[in-house]
C-alpha cells in the first residue's frame, strides 16, 4: 500500500503530496501523523490518502513511524482542507495544522499517564488486613489508606515506599491501573437554572430544528434569551445522537457560556480555545476526538473540533470581526461552518442583535432562514440612550472626556447601590506623546505607528508588535521637555473616576489586565458578584456579558471607529453602540445609556438611539450599492511584506502588471484596480504594500482564480504575499 503524505514544512515549494510505502505492521491509515524520511532527515507528515498503487515508477521510501495511537484527523477535515486550500488559496499543510493542537507537532505534548492503585477486585479492607503482618507497616499503611477507594501510587510511593505498593500487587491485594490524568479547565460552578421558554423563544426553537431551512439567521434584541435557545436546541441535537459545536467571539465569554452549559449538560462539554494551557487544550481536543465530550465551546479555532456527526453548529455574536483569521492561514468562520454544516447534513444558526450586513441581506433574500426575537425575556424595554453633543460641552467650558451628564448619572448610579459600565475602545493612558515645540511624535521603530504611554508600567508601547520603550525625558528630535499626551485611553478613564469618584471601586479589563491565565473570568466574576462598582474596558465588555445590576453605560469617544478609511466604519459603529447598549437594564431595572459624540447628527446615531437595525440597515445597504462596495462587489486585496522595501515595491508592481493585462482582457468582471503601500506602511519592520481590487460579483470565483494563479506563479524570495477577500482591517 502506498500513503500520500504532506510534508509539515510549511513552504509552498513543499508544500504538495508525496508517495511513501506504508509497511502493512504499522497499520496506517488516512488522517494519521508519521514520521518520513525527507531529504537527509526525519520529519513529521500527515497521510491525506492510502491508495494501492504510486503515481511515479521512482523507488519510494518507507513511513517510519506513526506518531499516534490514534487517527487525529478525521475523514471530514480532509475534505476541509482540500475546500479551504482551493477557497483560500492556502498551503494544504497550514490547513492540517489547524485541525490539531499545535504543541502535538514535534511531540511536546502528550496525555499523563498515571498509575492508580485500589483493593483487588473481591478483596475488602478487613480481608486485605488480616492477610498482613503486624509488623508490616508500610503495607498496612498502603491498606488503609484505600479503605475510601483508591489513591494515586505516586502518592502511597512517597508516603509509605513503591516496594510495599509492589508487594501488596504481588500478593494480589491491591490492583494498579494505568489511567489517564486529564487536564481540565478551571470552571467557576453554574446552578442549572432552567426556564421554560416563553412563546416567541419556543417557536424560534422549532423552526430551527424542524423548519425547511438548513441555516438560519437568529436575529434577536440584546437580552431576548437566545442562549436559551442555542441551549434548546442542542439539547434536542444530543437527543437523537448527534453532536454540536457552539462558538461565541471572544474568549472572556467563553468561561460564562461554558458555565451554563455544563450546568446543563455536564461532562459532555469541552472547551477550545486559546486562552487554555497546552495541555488542557490537548485533553479536551481528545476528549472531543474519542467521544467523551459531544459539545465543542470556543472561539473561532472551536469550529475545527474533532466531532463526528456534528448535528448542529451555532455562531454567537455572528457579525463580530473576530470570527474571520486575518493571519495565516486566512478564513472565514461562517464559510467553514457552512462547509462543515453540508458535510454532516446539520442545522447552522448564526445570531445577533447587529447582524452584519450581508448576514441581513441573505436573510431578507431567503438564503438563510430568518427568525427574529423582538422582546427581551424579562419584560422591561430596551435602555434609553442619550446623546451627548461633545462640541456643546466644549463650548460650555468642559474640556475633559466625561461629560456633565455622564459624570451626574455615574454619580446617581454609585447612591442608588447600582453598577456602571465604560466603553472605550482605547488601551493604555494616553495614546501618543507629542513634542509641543517640534511636534515630533515618539514611533515605534518595527512599525509605522505612534507609540502609546502606558502610565502603569511607564512604558511606552507598540500596539502592533508589542515592543516597550522607555518613557524619554526630553524630545529625541529637539530636546524639549514639553511633551503633550494624546487621546485618553482605560488607563487615563480609571485615574479621572478615581478622582471624581474616590468612593467608588473600579476594574478594569482590556489587553494589558488579561494576560495572566483565568484573568478574563476573574474580573468578570468579581464585577457580577458586586466586588466592584463601575467596570471599564475595551471591546472586551461589549459582547454578551449579562451583569442584572447595570444600570447605567457610558460610551465615551464614540466616533472613534467612524472615521475609518474603512467601507466597515459605520456598521462596526453601529453594532459597537447597540452591542454595549445591551448591557445595561437586562434584569428588573430600567437601563439609561450616554453615547457621547462629536456627530451627534451621524445617522449611524440617530439609528442606534431609536435601537432600528432595520432603519440602519436600509440606509446602509443603499449607500453600499451605489459606492459599489460589498455585499454588492467583493473586495480582494494582495499583500506584500518584506524587510527589503524595494523587493516588497518590486514584487506589488510586477503582480499589479499582471492583473490589470487580465483586467483589460475582461473589463467587465472589475470595478476597479489600483496599488499603494499600506495605510499602515511598515509592521515588525516588514514593508508593506497592497493591490486593492473590487470585483463584480459575476463569475468572481473565475475571477479569483485567476488572481490566485498570478500570486503563486511568483517567486516570492524574502518576501511573503497574502490574499484576503473582503478583508476587516483595510490598515
Amino acid at each position: 500500500m502506498i500513503a500520500e503524505v504532506i510534508v509539515d514544512i510549511s513552504t509552498s515549494e513543499i508544500d504538495k503530496i508525496f508517495d511513501y510505502v506504508a509497511p502493512p505492521e504499522l497499520d496506517l491509515r488516512a488522517g494519521d501523523r508519521v514520521k518520513v524520511p525527507f531529504g537527509r532527515q526525519q520529519t513529521e507528515g500527515f497521510i491525506v490518502k492510502i491508495k494501492e498503487n504510486p503515481d511515479t515508477t521512482h523507488a519510494l521510501k518507507s513511513v517510519t513511524s506513526k506518531l499516534d495511537d490514534f487517527t487525529p484527523i478525521l475523514p471530514e477535515m480532509l475534505e476541509l482542507m482540500r475546500e479551504m486550500s482551493r477557497e483560500y488559496n492556502l498551503r494544504l499543510v497550514d490547513v492540517l495544522r489547524l485541525f490539531i493542537p499545535a504543541m502535538m507537532r514535534g511531540g511536546r505534548i502528550r496525555e499523563i499517564k498515571r498509575h492508580f492503585v485500589t483493593l483487588a477486585d473481591g478483596v475488602s479492607y478487613e480481608a486485605a488486613l488480616s492477610r498482613l503482618k503486624p509488623n508490616a507497616v508500610n503495607q498496612r499503611g498502603v491498606i488503609a489508606s484505600l479503605g475510601q477507594g483508591g489513591e494515586w501510587a505516586a502518592i502511597l510511593g512517597e508516603e509509605y515506599g513503591f516496594s510495599a505498593v509492589s508487594a501488596l500487587a504481588e500478593k494480589g491485594l491491591v490492583k494498579v491501573t494505568e489511567v489517564t490524568k486529564r487536564r481540565r479547565p478551571a470552571l467557576r460552578p453554574v446552578e442549572d437554572k432552567r426556564v421554560t421558554l416563553n412563546d416567541e423563544q419556543a417557536a424560534a426553537a422549532r423552526e430551527i430544528m424542524h423548519g425547511d431551512k438548513d441555516s438560519y439567521l437568529l436575529f434577536g434584541v440584546t437580552g431576548s434569551g437566545k442562549t436559551e435557545i442555542y441551549l434548546e436546541c442542542i439539547e434536542e441535537v444530543l437527543s437523537a445522537g448527534k453532536t454540536a459545536i457552539m462558538l461565541v467571539p471572544e474568549i472572556s465569554l467563553t468561561p460564562q457560556m461554558m458555565g451554563r452549559f455544563r450546568a446543563r449538560f455536564g461532562d459532555k462539554v469541552a472547551v477550545l480555545h486559546s486562552g487554555l494551557s497546552d495541555g488542557e487544550r490537548y485533553d479536551e481536543w481528545l476528549r472531543l476526538l474519542r467521544g467523551d465530550a459531544v459539545i465543542a465551546i470556543g472561539a473561532r479555532s472551536a469550529v475545527f473540533a474533532p466531532l463526528r456527526n456534528v448535528g448542529i453548529i451555532i455562531i454567537d455574536e455572528e457579525h463580530d470581526g473576530s470570527y474571520i483569521s486575518e493571519n495565516n492561514p486566512r478564513y472565514v468562520t461562517s464559510e467553514v461552518a457552512e462547509l462543515r454544516r453540508a458535510y454532516n447534513g446539520a442545522k447552522l444558526v448564526v445570531g445577533s442583535a447587529t447582524p452584519a450586513l450581508e448576514t441581513f441581506k441573505k436573510a431578507r433574500e431567503g438564503k438563510l432562514g430568518l427568525i427574529t426575537l423582538k422582546n427581551r425575556v424579562n419584560g422591561t424595554g430596551m435602555p434609553e440612550i442619550c446623546v451627548v453633543d461633545m462640541c456643546a460641552e466644549l463650548r460650555g467650558g468642559n474640556n475633559g472626556f466625561l461629560s456633565e451628564e455622564l459624570a451626574e448619572r455615574l454619580e446617581q448610579t454609585l447612591a442608588d447601590g447600582n453598577q456602571s459600565m465604560i466603553f472605550l475602545n482605547r488601551r493604555g493612558f494616553a495614546s501618543f506623546m507629542i513634542c509641543r515645540k517640534c511636534g515630533h511624535v515618539m514611533k515605534c521603530e518595527d512599525c509605522d505607528v505612534s507609540l502609546t504611554w502606558h502610565k502603569e508600567d511607564n512604558l511606552l508601547k507598540c500596539h502592533y508588535c508589542g515592543k516597550p520603550y522607555a518613557v524619554p525625558n526630553k524630545c529625541p528630535a529637539c530636546g524639549e521637555t514639553d511633551m503633550r499626551l494624546g487621546r485618553v485611553g482605560t488607563e487615563r478613564v480609571i485615574e479621572e473616576l478615581h478622582r471624581r469618584f474616590p468612593s467608588a471601586r473600579t476594574l478594569r479589563m482590556d489587553k494589558d489586565t488579561t494576560r495572566k491565565k483565568g484573568s478574563y473570568d476573574e474580573i468578570l466574576s468579581a464585577f457580577r458578584m458586586g466586588e466592584a462598582d463601575i467596570l471599564v474596558g475595551t471591546q472586551m465588555i461589549v459582547k454578551g456579558h449579562d451583569f442584572p445590576n447595570v444600570t447605567l453605560v457610558g460610551i465615551l469617544d464614540a466616533d472613534m471607529s467612524l472615521y475609518y478609511e474603512d467601507y466597515h466604519s459605520a456598521e462596526r459603529t453601529y453594532q459597537l453602540v447597540s452591542q454595549m447598549s445591551g448591557r445595561a437594564g437586562r434584569a428588573d431595572k430600567a437601563g439609561v445609556v450616554v453615547l457621547q459624540t462629536y456627530s451627534p447628527r451621524h445617522y449611524v446615531f440617530l439609528y442606534a438611539k431609536e435601537n432600528d437595525y432595520e432603519g440602519f440597515f436600509r440606509k446602509e445597504i443603499n449607500v453600499r450599492e451605489v459606492t459599489n462596495f460589498p455585499p454588492f462587489t467583493k473586495i480582494v486585496r494582495v499583500l506584500t511584506m518584506s524587510e527589503d522595501e524595494e523587493r516588497a515595491l518590486g514584487l506589488t508592481k510586477e503582480m499589479l502588471a499582471k492583473i490589470r493585462a487580465y483586467q483589460k482582457e475582461a473589463p467587465e468582471r472589475f470595478v476597479s484596480v489600483s496599488g499603494m503601500k499600506s495605510p499602515v506602511k511598515r509592521i515588525e519592520n516588514k514593508y508593506r504594500y497592497q493591490i486593492i481590487m473590487r470585483l463584480t460579483r459575476e463569475e468572481e470565483s473565475d475571477t479569483l482564480s485567476h488572481v490566485y494563479d498570478i500570486v503563486n506563479a511568483q517567486e516570492k524570495k524574502n518576501a511573503t504575499v497574502f490574499v484576503e477577500i473582503n478583508p476587516q482591517n483595510m490598515n
